[in-house]
């Protein structure tokens, strides 16, 4: 038999008659439904927590499932005349469990006691109707804030709760979900009721009749710190410059001190009105107060002129309720507006919209024209002159490439022939004497093979919503009229017209909300044919195209193109002679003509939203040039007759310091205060 040590045995005694006393006393039975009306005095000295468990369910007719890791010697004293009810008892277990690191959570019939690190996983009393202040309860509740912002509440409330406890945001429904015990839910949802309804202040509308409501609140600004976020007052003001009206909201003391302020501001001039130089930042001033004289004289009545004057000579409007005057400054770029403060409001907000930065776009054609044209003439040409010998005259004539049998035989006898046109290969036998039958014969064959090949690529960049155009095309004289002498003293003349021959790319760009670019396209692209020579009779290929196309930003898109495939097959005979086998290419001419055509043109935008963007682009083109020109300086022959003279190619292309990209130029947002006109340089612009 084994010997328990002296303190674990005291210990196990004195445990086993407090049991005792404590059934002894309280009268608690072993059934499922304690008695009515018993009381409890709990006393433990480092009692094990189970055997606490045990009692609780004997006291209350509850059933406990203990977790593996529950173990704690409990102490809990109650004083004379402290009698609890068993539901009071059973509180005062639940502060034992917190106190030890445990929970009890509720399934069903039965109370699961684990250790509080679970407290997250566990379901305990789901969104109850009301939270108990004293109770110590797993409870999950959902708060929600109408006046601050959840997540805002968040880092405030977390400090204040158990490590283990739940605290989370709902950032679209603005909720808290709170998962804790019971008595520490009711202080959150108390602390958060009393933060919010602070934060739910009143707003004030302020109307100004003679100042401007984006100039007041830079003025105030400056004297109180702007919302909470800082640390400082939570006084916030916001400009509404559609109504010129100042809306307010934060601490009604701090509104009643800022609104004898407004009032104080809102005084009218002496003068009734003032004069101020708006310094224009992109946009033309001559060009911009002509477009405000006509927006003014279309919309409200132009005193003194019946249509807008000159952009240098000033014009008095009547617009919003007031006279002004406006005119341009093209030294300074700069429109001078006197106009009392409502009109002033007004014509700024139309500047405002008016003088942004626009964006730019490069375009890009890429014109592909792919020839192929192939001829082949075969004919034979014979005359036979028997003149001298009262013999006939007679012969199988038929032109092959422009020339026939004539033309030699009258350029033989020395008599005027055009032998201009005798091109290809040909072979002659004949009898040119002054007296007999003369004859000549001649068999002619020529193939021609002409190929082409043409890649244009114009680039150029233009401003949002403007035309440009470029053109990279030669003057070539086409004969329009000519004139021969017959008599000595006239003499002769021709009458020469120069077109234009080469590329002709017309764009005006249009930039979407998107990264989308609205072209409308003029594309003309002209070469002289590849057969034609000299200056005179020349024939042009001439391709136009005229059109208004969508395409993404950096996209590639195909506005039109040519495929063309032409065959002509002419054969020139003598009736039944020429069908003759083997004799009839006597009496017979073939040409044979075949030509096939490719062309395509393709447009490529790009949108340079800022110099940066602008600088790449610049720079691949840039560095392009040079190492074409790297490539000739390397060209050498072994045995130069004369060396070339060595090419200077371009500087490096020095851009200034563009790390981050500028931000994109859009029209400023309703509530955006109006601008305040920008100091002007020494250079006299802003």
């Amino acid at each position: 038999m084994q010997t328990m040590p002296a303190p674990a045995l005291r210990r196990a005694l004195l445990a086993s008659a407090l049991a005792a006393a404590l059934l002894l006393t309280t009268g608690v039975s072993s059934s499922a439904q304690p008695p009515q009306g018993q009381r409890i005095t709990p006393n433990f000295r480092d009692a094990d927590i189970t055997q606490l468990i045990d009692l609780v369910s004997q006291a209350t007719g509850r059933n406990f499932i203990i977790a593996p890791g529950v173990h704690a010697q409990v102490t809990w004293l109650s004083g004379p005349g402290t009698a609890m009810t068993p539901e009071q008892f059973y509180q005062g277990f639940l502060s034992v469990l917190q106190v030890h690191g445990f929970i009890a959570v509720p399934s069903g019939n039965v109370i699961k006691v684990l250790p509080d690190t679970n407290m997250r996983q566990v379901p305990g009393d789901d969104l109850p109707g009301r939270v108990s202040s004293t109770s110590d309860d797993v409870v999950t509740q959902v708060i929600s804030v109408t006046n601050v912002s959840a997540a805002q509440l968040v880092p405030v409330l977390r400090p204040l709760m158990p490590q283990n406890a739940q605290l989370a945001a709902v950032t679209g429904a603005n909720m808290l979900v709170i998962s804790d015990h019971a008595a520490n839910v009711n202080r959150m949802t108390r602390i958060i009721a009393r933060i919010d309804q602070s934060g739910g202040s009143d707003i004030d509308v302020i109307p100004l009749q003679s100042a401007t409501a984006a100039d007041t609140v830079r003025v105030l600004s400056s004297l109180v710190t702007q919302g909470s976020d800082g640390g400082g007052t939570s006084l916030r003001l916001v400009a509404d410059d559609r109504s010129n009206s100042v809306l307010m909201s934060g601490d009604p003391a701090q509104r009643l001190r800022i609104r004898a302020l407004i009032a104080n501001l809102d005084t009218p001039l002496d003068t009734g009105g003032e004069t101020t130089v708006r310094y224009l930042n992109y946009a033309k001033a001559e060009d911009l107060a002509t477009k405000l004289k006509e927006q003014i004289s279309g919309n409200a009545a132009v005193k003194g002129a019946t249509a807008p004057p000159g952009a240098g000579s000033p014009a008095t409007v009547s617009l919003a309720g007031g006279t002004g005057t406006i005119w341009a400054d093209k030294d300074t770029n700069a429109l001078i507006i006197t106009a009392p403060q409502r009109t002033m409001r007004a014509l700024n907000a139309v500047i405002d919209k008016l003088d942004i930065r626009r964006a730019q776009v490069e375009v890009e054609a890429i014109i592909v024209e792919v020839a192929a044209d192939k001829t082949a003439d075969l004919g034979v040409n014979w005359i036979l002159d028997g003149s001298n010998s009262k013999l006939a005259v007679g012969g199988f004539i038929e032109p092959i490439g422009g020339a026939s049998a004539i033309d030699l035989y009258a350029a033989a006898k020395g008599g005027a022939a055009n032998l201009g046109k005798v091109s290809g290969t040909n072979f002659g036998i004949g009898r040119l004497q002054a007296t007999g039958v003369n004859f000549g014969a001649i068999v002619r064959a020529l193939q021609g093979d002409s190929r082409t090949n043409i890649i244009s690529k114009p680039t150029i960049t233009m401003r949002d919503n403007e035309e440009s155009k470029i053109e990279v095309a030669q003057e070539v004289p086409f004969i329009t009229g000519q004139y021969t002498g017959t008599t000595g003293t006239s003499s002769a003349f021709q009458t020469v017209q120069r077109q234009q021959v080469g590329t002709i790319l017309t764009v005006t760009p249009q930039i979407n909300e998107g990264d989308a670019v609205v072209l409308k396209v003029e594309v003309e692209s002209s070469s002289l044919a590849g057969s034609s020579a000299g200056a005179v009779d020349l024939i042009t290929n001439k391709r136009t195209i005229k059109t208004t196309v969508l395409i993404p930003d950096g996209g590639t898109l195909v506005i039109g193109g040519l495929m063309q495939d032409k065959s002509i097959n002419s054969e020139q005979r003598v009736p039944w002679l020429g069908r003759i086998p083997l004799l009839g290419e006597l009496f017979r001419t073939r040409d044979t003509t075949k030509g096939k055509t490719n062309l395509m043109v393709f447009l490529q935008p790009h949108i340079l939203r800022n110099d940066r963007q602008a600088a790449l682009e610049t720079d691949s083109k840039y560095n392009a040039v040079r190492e074409e020109q790297r490539k000739l300086g390397r060209e050498t022959t072994l045995a130069p007759l004369q060396p070339f003279q060595k090419l200077d190619p371009l500087p490096d292309l020095i851009q200034p310091d563009l790390k981050a990209p500028a931000p994109t130029a859009a029209p400023p947002p309703p509530d955006a205060p109006a601008a305040v006109p920008a100091k002007p340089t020494a250079g006299g612009t802003p």
